[in-house]
This record gives structure tokens, sequence and C-alpha cells, in this order.
């Protein structure tokens, strides 16, 4: 799945244009992650460390599981690592081979099908249920595994739709994972930006389950690449441990002295950023529902997944055409699976007067549009 309009959304240069697209936050880091960065330094924490992660951090992520996610998990079975990327990564590349199905929800992240097949695994996917809030349906999983399912991929809260994982569906999908015997590899990196509901983890309920997570969004800590895997199968934590070690070496010594920094000090700085987010979330879905857009507010991240009305574009063509009349950034649902065509994805991770400017064109831009439409079908009548 690759998909050019999402790629060339990096390395916007206009400045005049508003970019609703990209999955990063706006804010700065917390300044107790500074503080982490600056102590690093001044200590001369430079070198090489464990290639599982130094033995602090890897037991604030443990205490945080345990806490917060109701995972019980040793700090030997974590491994830190180059962002969640490189942790999802090589979470699918030690646990499928060549020919193993991967089970990919759609719409979903545009970096899942390359994993699988970077493997030689083969993707198999399955709809998300959109009247319900785009949440998993279980019985569609299970039709789709057969002897030659591996691992079931999952995103909650999730990219592009924002919907959070329920405690029954995650239960549920623990036992499906322990019933047919595949591995679920939950990508949880939005975990911590949620709204009025919680979104719980798969890990809580089965062992069978690989859990990736990070500090590039609650934390604001992208450009640090720091991220984690927790997994219990110690024949999968191998497999993970010997591609980081030999890729890696491990990951960088000052964003893991910040990511202990942020785990422990930096709490009060994460309810700050929900809450600048939900003023955000809630400006974007009133603004664009006013529109004609269908968007339901989202639970969880930093995205809302609107359906485009019925103006006669794909989702690629309404995108950019928006870009090119309305100078506003987005990316077309169709870069998320064919689930995703006839949706938009936003980024609400912008400022709030960036939201209402490009709210405003977006106006403009649908008035003209609609002005356009009306014209032609006078003309044919």
């Amino acid at each position: 799945m690759y998909d050019p309009i999402f790629w060339q959304l990096l390395d916007i240069r206009d400045p005049e244009v508003i970019s609703l697209g990209l999955g990063e936050p706006i804010f700065n880091v917390p300044d107790p992650v500074k503080e982490g960065v600056i102590e690093a330094i001044k200590s001369d924490f430079t070198h090489y460390t464990s290639t599982r992660g130094i033995p602090e951090l890897r037991e604030a992520i443990a205490e945080k599981l345990k806490a917060e996610n109701f995972i019980d998990v040793s700090p030997d079975n974590i491994i830190v690592t180059c962002g969640t990327s490189e942790a999802l990564f090589y979470s699918v590349m030690a646990v499928v081979n060549p020919g193993d199905e991967v089970i990919l929800p759609d719409p979903c992240y545009v970096s899942y099908p390359p994993y699988v097949a970077f493997s030689g695994g083969k993707v198999v996917y399955v709809g998300l249920n959109e009247d319900k809030g785009f949440s998993i349906d279980l019985e569609s999983i299970k039709e789709k595994i057969t002897d030659r399912t591996k691992a079931i991929i999952v995103n909650f809260p999730s990219n592009p739709t924002g919907a959070v994982l329920s405690k029954d569906d995650a239960r549920g999908l623990a036992e499906v994972a322990d019933d047919y015997g595949v591995v679920v590899i939950s990508d949880e990196i939005y975990e911590g930006i949620t709204y009025e509901e919680r979104s719980y983890s798969p890990a809580a309920f089965s062992d069978n389950v690989v859990t990736v997570n990070g500090f590039s969004k609650a934390f604001a800590m992208t450009g640090l690449r720091i991220g984690y895997v927790a997994v219990k199968n110690e024949e999968i934590l191998k497999g993970i441990l010997r591609l980081h070690q030999y890729s890696m070496i491990c990951a960088s010594s000052i964003s893991q002295k910040a990511a202990y920094y942020a785990l422990r000090y930096s709490n009060d700085s994460v309810k700050w950023i929900v809450e600048e987010f939900r003023k955000r979330r809630d400006l974007i879905v009133n603004g664009l529902n006013k529109l004609g857009f269908k968007c339901p507010k989202p639970k969880g991240a930093f995205y809302v997944f609107p359906k485009i009305p019925d103006w006669g574009l794909s989702s690629t063509e309404f995108v950019v055409k928006m870009f090119k009349e309305a100078k506003v950034a987005a990316v077309p649902g169709i870069a998320f699976g064919e689930h995703g065509e006839g949706h938009v994805r936003f980024s609400y991770s912008n400022t709030i007067e960036n939201i209402k400017q490009a709210l405003d064109r977006l106006e403009g831009f649908i008035a003209n549009n609609y002005a356009l439409q009306r014209g032609a079908k006078a003309k044919t009548s």
C-alpha cells in the first residue's frame, strides 16, 4: 500500500498551505524531558547502553504497563527501540515467515502492509465496523483465519479513525489469539491520548500479544525516536532482540534518559497536551459537520476521519483539489485501505488559529465548487 500523496505531505514547503495531514504533535516536549536530555549530556551519558535498554527505563515501563494497562510483564521482557516503527517492523519480522498470512484492519496505518511484505507474508484485510465507530469485527476476523494465519495487527487508539478498543473487544481479541494460536501485535502509540473513554490493551487478557508503544505522541517526542516492545513469548522476544542488536545495537542513550524522565516526571504535561487536543478535536468536528461532512467525534489520537459528501469525487481527487484551491493539506482515505475510500483524514495537531483558518478556507472551497456544480447543471437542463 504505497500512496505518494501521503508521503508528499512530509515535504510540503509552501508557507501558504495549512497542513492538517501530518501525524506529529504540535507541542514541544515537556520540560522534564528537556532536563533529562541535558542531564544525559552533562553526565557524559552518550555511549552504548544495554541492547535491551537501560534498566531504570525498562523498570519504569513495566510499572507503567502494570498500573495503566493491566499488563504484568517483567522488565526483562521489554526491549527499548528506536521509535515504535522499529518495534513494529521487528515484531512482524520475528513472528511472520514467508507465506504466512497476517490480518490487518481496513483502514489501517500505511506502514503495516510494507512490514508484512518485507517479511514475505501475505496481507488479509478485514474491514472495520464503520457503523460502530470503526470498531473491530471479531466475527469477520475469525472467518478470515486459516491454517496459514500467523498474526493480527491492530492499532488503538487508531490512526486514521481515532477509534479506541473497548474492554470487551480487547478481551475478545485476546480470546481469538488464544483459541486460534495466532499472535496479536498491538500498536498502542496513541494510548496516552484518549478523551471520554480509555482504550484497552489485548495483553491484559492474553500472553499471546506483542505490545508496542512509545513516547512520540503523548510526550511529543517524535524526533527523539524512542519506543518499546513488551512480549512474554520468549521466542518472539529473542527474535526481536536479535534484529535490534544487529541493526541498531541499542536505542540512543540520550533518548532513553529522556524517556525515563518522561515517565517519571511528565504526567501533568501529558494531561495538558490531551486537554489541548480535546479543544482542537471539538473545534474541527463541529466545523466539518457544519460544512456537510459526516464527522463522528474520535475518542482517541488526534485525527478525524470524516465521510466526504457526495460531490462526485474520490478521496484522492478531493484532497488534491482541496490542496490546490484551498491550500489545505489532508490525507485521502484510500491511502489507508479500500474501506477508507470516501473519507479523508484530517489531523487536528495544529494551532487553533490554523484550524479555524483551514475551516474558513474549506467553507469557501465548498461554496465555490457547489456554485460550479449548479452552473453545470443549469447548462445541461
